[in-house]
């Protein structure tokens, strides 16, 4: 079959299936929109609502494609550098799922970086993995984590060999990568397949000008987030692989069993129609792009201040490139946390921004930024430092915190599914914590299931609640009590 990245065979033949005006005995309810409310109905369009259908014959099945979603993922396949697609509605987090449970069986060794989104450490707890934590490389004048440095993996592998995995974050949530390449190159001298978090990185494999992507790198498998920066609906994302050190039919019947058999149509359609605009029109558009970002860096830091990081941090094989599309703004000499900034933005000038810490802010330029939001953005950062200076030079510069990683003291599988009790927050030290803490976005654990709590990891806590941040994850919302393993008593 010829690949003509023109074609969109997925919503082209979604678009014609709903022109014939079938007459639906079958779910969704609303049978074209008009089971609904009028109001809601009136909103979303008619349109939309021709396409909200399921797996019937005509339209192919997600868990057996054979029509045009199967033609759809070679496309997305062909267009990513990989072997196959698999698509996601489950969003990023449920192709990570994928991605390791198809590789870990119970007691499988998986080498990752500690500072893992939720949803891996979910995975492995649903596995059974047994994870070998990489430190990554903390930036203590930021208060954030950047890549693990190839050294960091050798020795992981040479104390492992045995591992049935190395997953890697690139980039990270800040936009740094490490060197991947290499990395892919240790991991198989020793046989060992290499799955990649790309949930922010869909629009790297589409411009020279950006760090190397997954596929590019030769790594085995990706779990890249489209809907992130790359066009999709939000919760769309696909599953890249590179079949040989992992099985594609493997896989496959993993992918089925973590997807509903309720599959989204506008979903799909969507990750068809964003992958015709990344393959066609991506390096032209990512180039203008990328221009946007490195005007907006320069302006940024140009205003007393503010530091908008950027190449200055690639000094390791952890921080190997940079992605300019993420403005990482430290607010470090202003009199404002990066959560304060937050409300303050919205407030004052109706901006959204990515993400917001005790010390940052993070902004991010995609396809569908032009030079009027950007200009915006610069009016009111300006307006920001101006109203936030530090007066005090004594207090310029905060000491930023960022807490030890805690020691696993047993599998996540295992705590999460031993005899736990609840203790008192502030007497839980010592404790090993069965759930997790993190603060969303960027959903990296604090603590995670089968860890020791430290007093430094609750003093950091404490500060992410004082400051108002999501503090997400433990059963009790208000942080009151912690899960913890019960300790057995000895018999009398």
């Amino acid at each position: 079959m010829e690949l003509d990245q023109q074609k969109t065979p997925l919503f082209t033949g979604l678009k014609q299936y709903a022109s014939k005006n079938p007459t639906p005995f079958h779910i969704p309810g609303h049978k074209k929109g008009q089971g609904m409310d009028p109001s809601y109905r009136e909103f979303i369009g008619d349109n939309a609502l021709s396409i909200d259908l399921i797996n019937i014959a005509p339209l192919d099945d997600l868990h057996h494609p054979h029509g045009f979603i199967h033609e759809a993922q070679q496309l997305a396949a062909h267009a990513f550098g990989a072997d196959y697609t698999f698509f996601s509605v489950q969003g990023t987090s449920g192709a990570i799922m994928t991605m390791i449970m198809s590789v870990c069986k119970p007691g499988d060794k998986i080498i990752v970086p500690r500072n893992v989104h939720k949803s891996i450490m979910s995975a492995i707890i649903f596995s059974g993995a047994l994870p070998i934590f990489v430190h990554p490389v903390i930036d203590r004048t930021h208060g954030i984590a950047h890549g693990v440095t190839t050294e960091s993996i050798q020795r992981a592998i040479e104390a492992h060999p045995d591992a049935k995995a190395v997953l890697v974050i690139n980039p990270t949530y800040y936009g740094f990568t490490c060197d991947l390449k290499e990395i892919v190159a240790i991991a198989h001298a020793a046989a060992i397949p290499v799955l990649v978090d790309e949930a922010h990185g869909v629009h790297t494999h589409f411009s020279k000008q950006l760090p190397i992507s997954a596929m590019e790198s030769g790594a085995d498998m990706a779990a890249t987030s489209v809907h992130k920066l790359g066009g999709s609906l939000t919760q769309s994302s696909v599953l890249n692989v590179k079949s040989g050190l992992v099985s594609v039919d493997h896989t496959t019947a993993i992918m089925s069993m973590l997807t509903t058999t309720s599959t989204s149509y506008i979903l799909l359609a969507s990750l068809d129609a964003a992958r015709k605009h990344l393959a066609i029109e991506g390096e032209k558009e990512l180039k203008r792009v990328i221009a946007l970002a490195h005007s907006a860096r320069k302006q940024l830091n140009e205003i007393n201040g503010l530091h908008c990081i950027g190449e200055e941090c690639l000094t390791s094989s952890a921080t190997f490139a940079h992605d300019p599309t993420k403005l990482f703004i430290s607010l470090n000499e202003l009199s404002i946390s990066g959560y304060e900034a937050e409300v303050w933005l919205r407030d004052r000038y109706g901006i959204e921004v990515e993400l917001s810490d005790l010390y940052n802010i993070l902004c991010i330029i995609t396809l569908g930024d032009d030079q009027s939001k950007i200009d915006l953005l610069i009016k009111a950062m300006t307006e920001l430092a101006a109203s936030f200076r530090q007066t005090d030079k004594q207090s310029i510069s905060l000491s930023v915190k960022v807490p030890d990683i805690p020691t696993l003291a047993i599998s996540p599988r295992d705590a999460f599914y031993s005899q736990t009790e609840f203790v008192s927050f502030d007497q839980s030290a010592g404790r090993i914590i069965a759930e997790f803490i993190m603060v969303y976005p960027p959903g990296i654990p604090i603590l995670s299931p089968g860890e020791l709590i430290t007093q430094e990891n609750l003093e950091y806590v404490k500060e992410n609640m004082e400051a108002g941040l999501p503090v997400q994850g433990p059963e009790d919302q208000t942080l009151a009590f912690l899960k913890v393993i019960k300790e057995q008593s000895a018999i009398q």
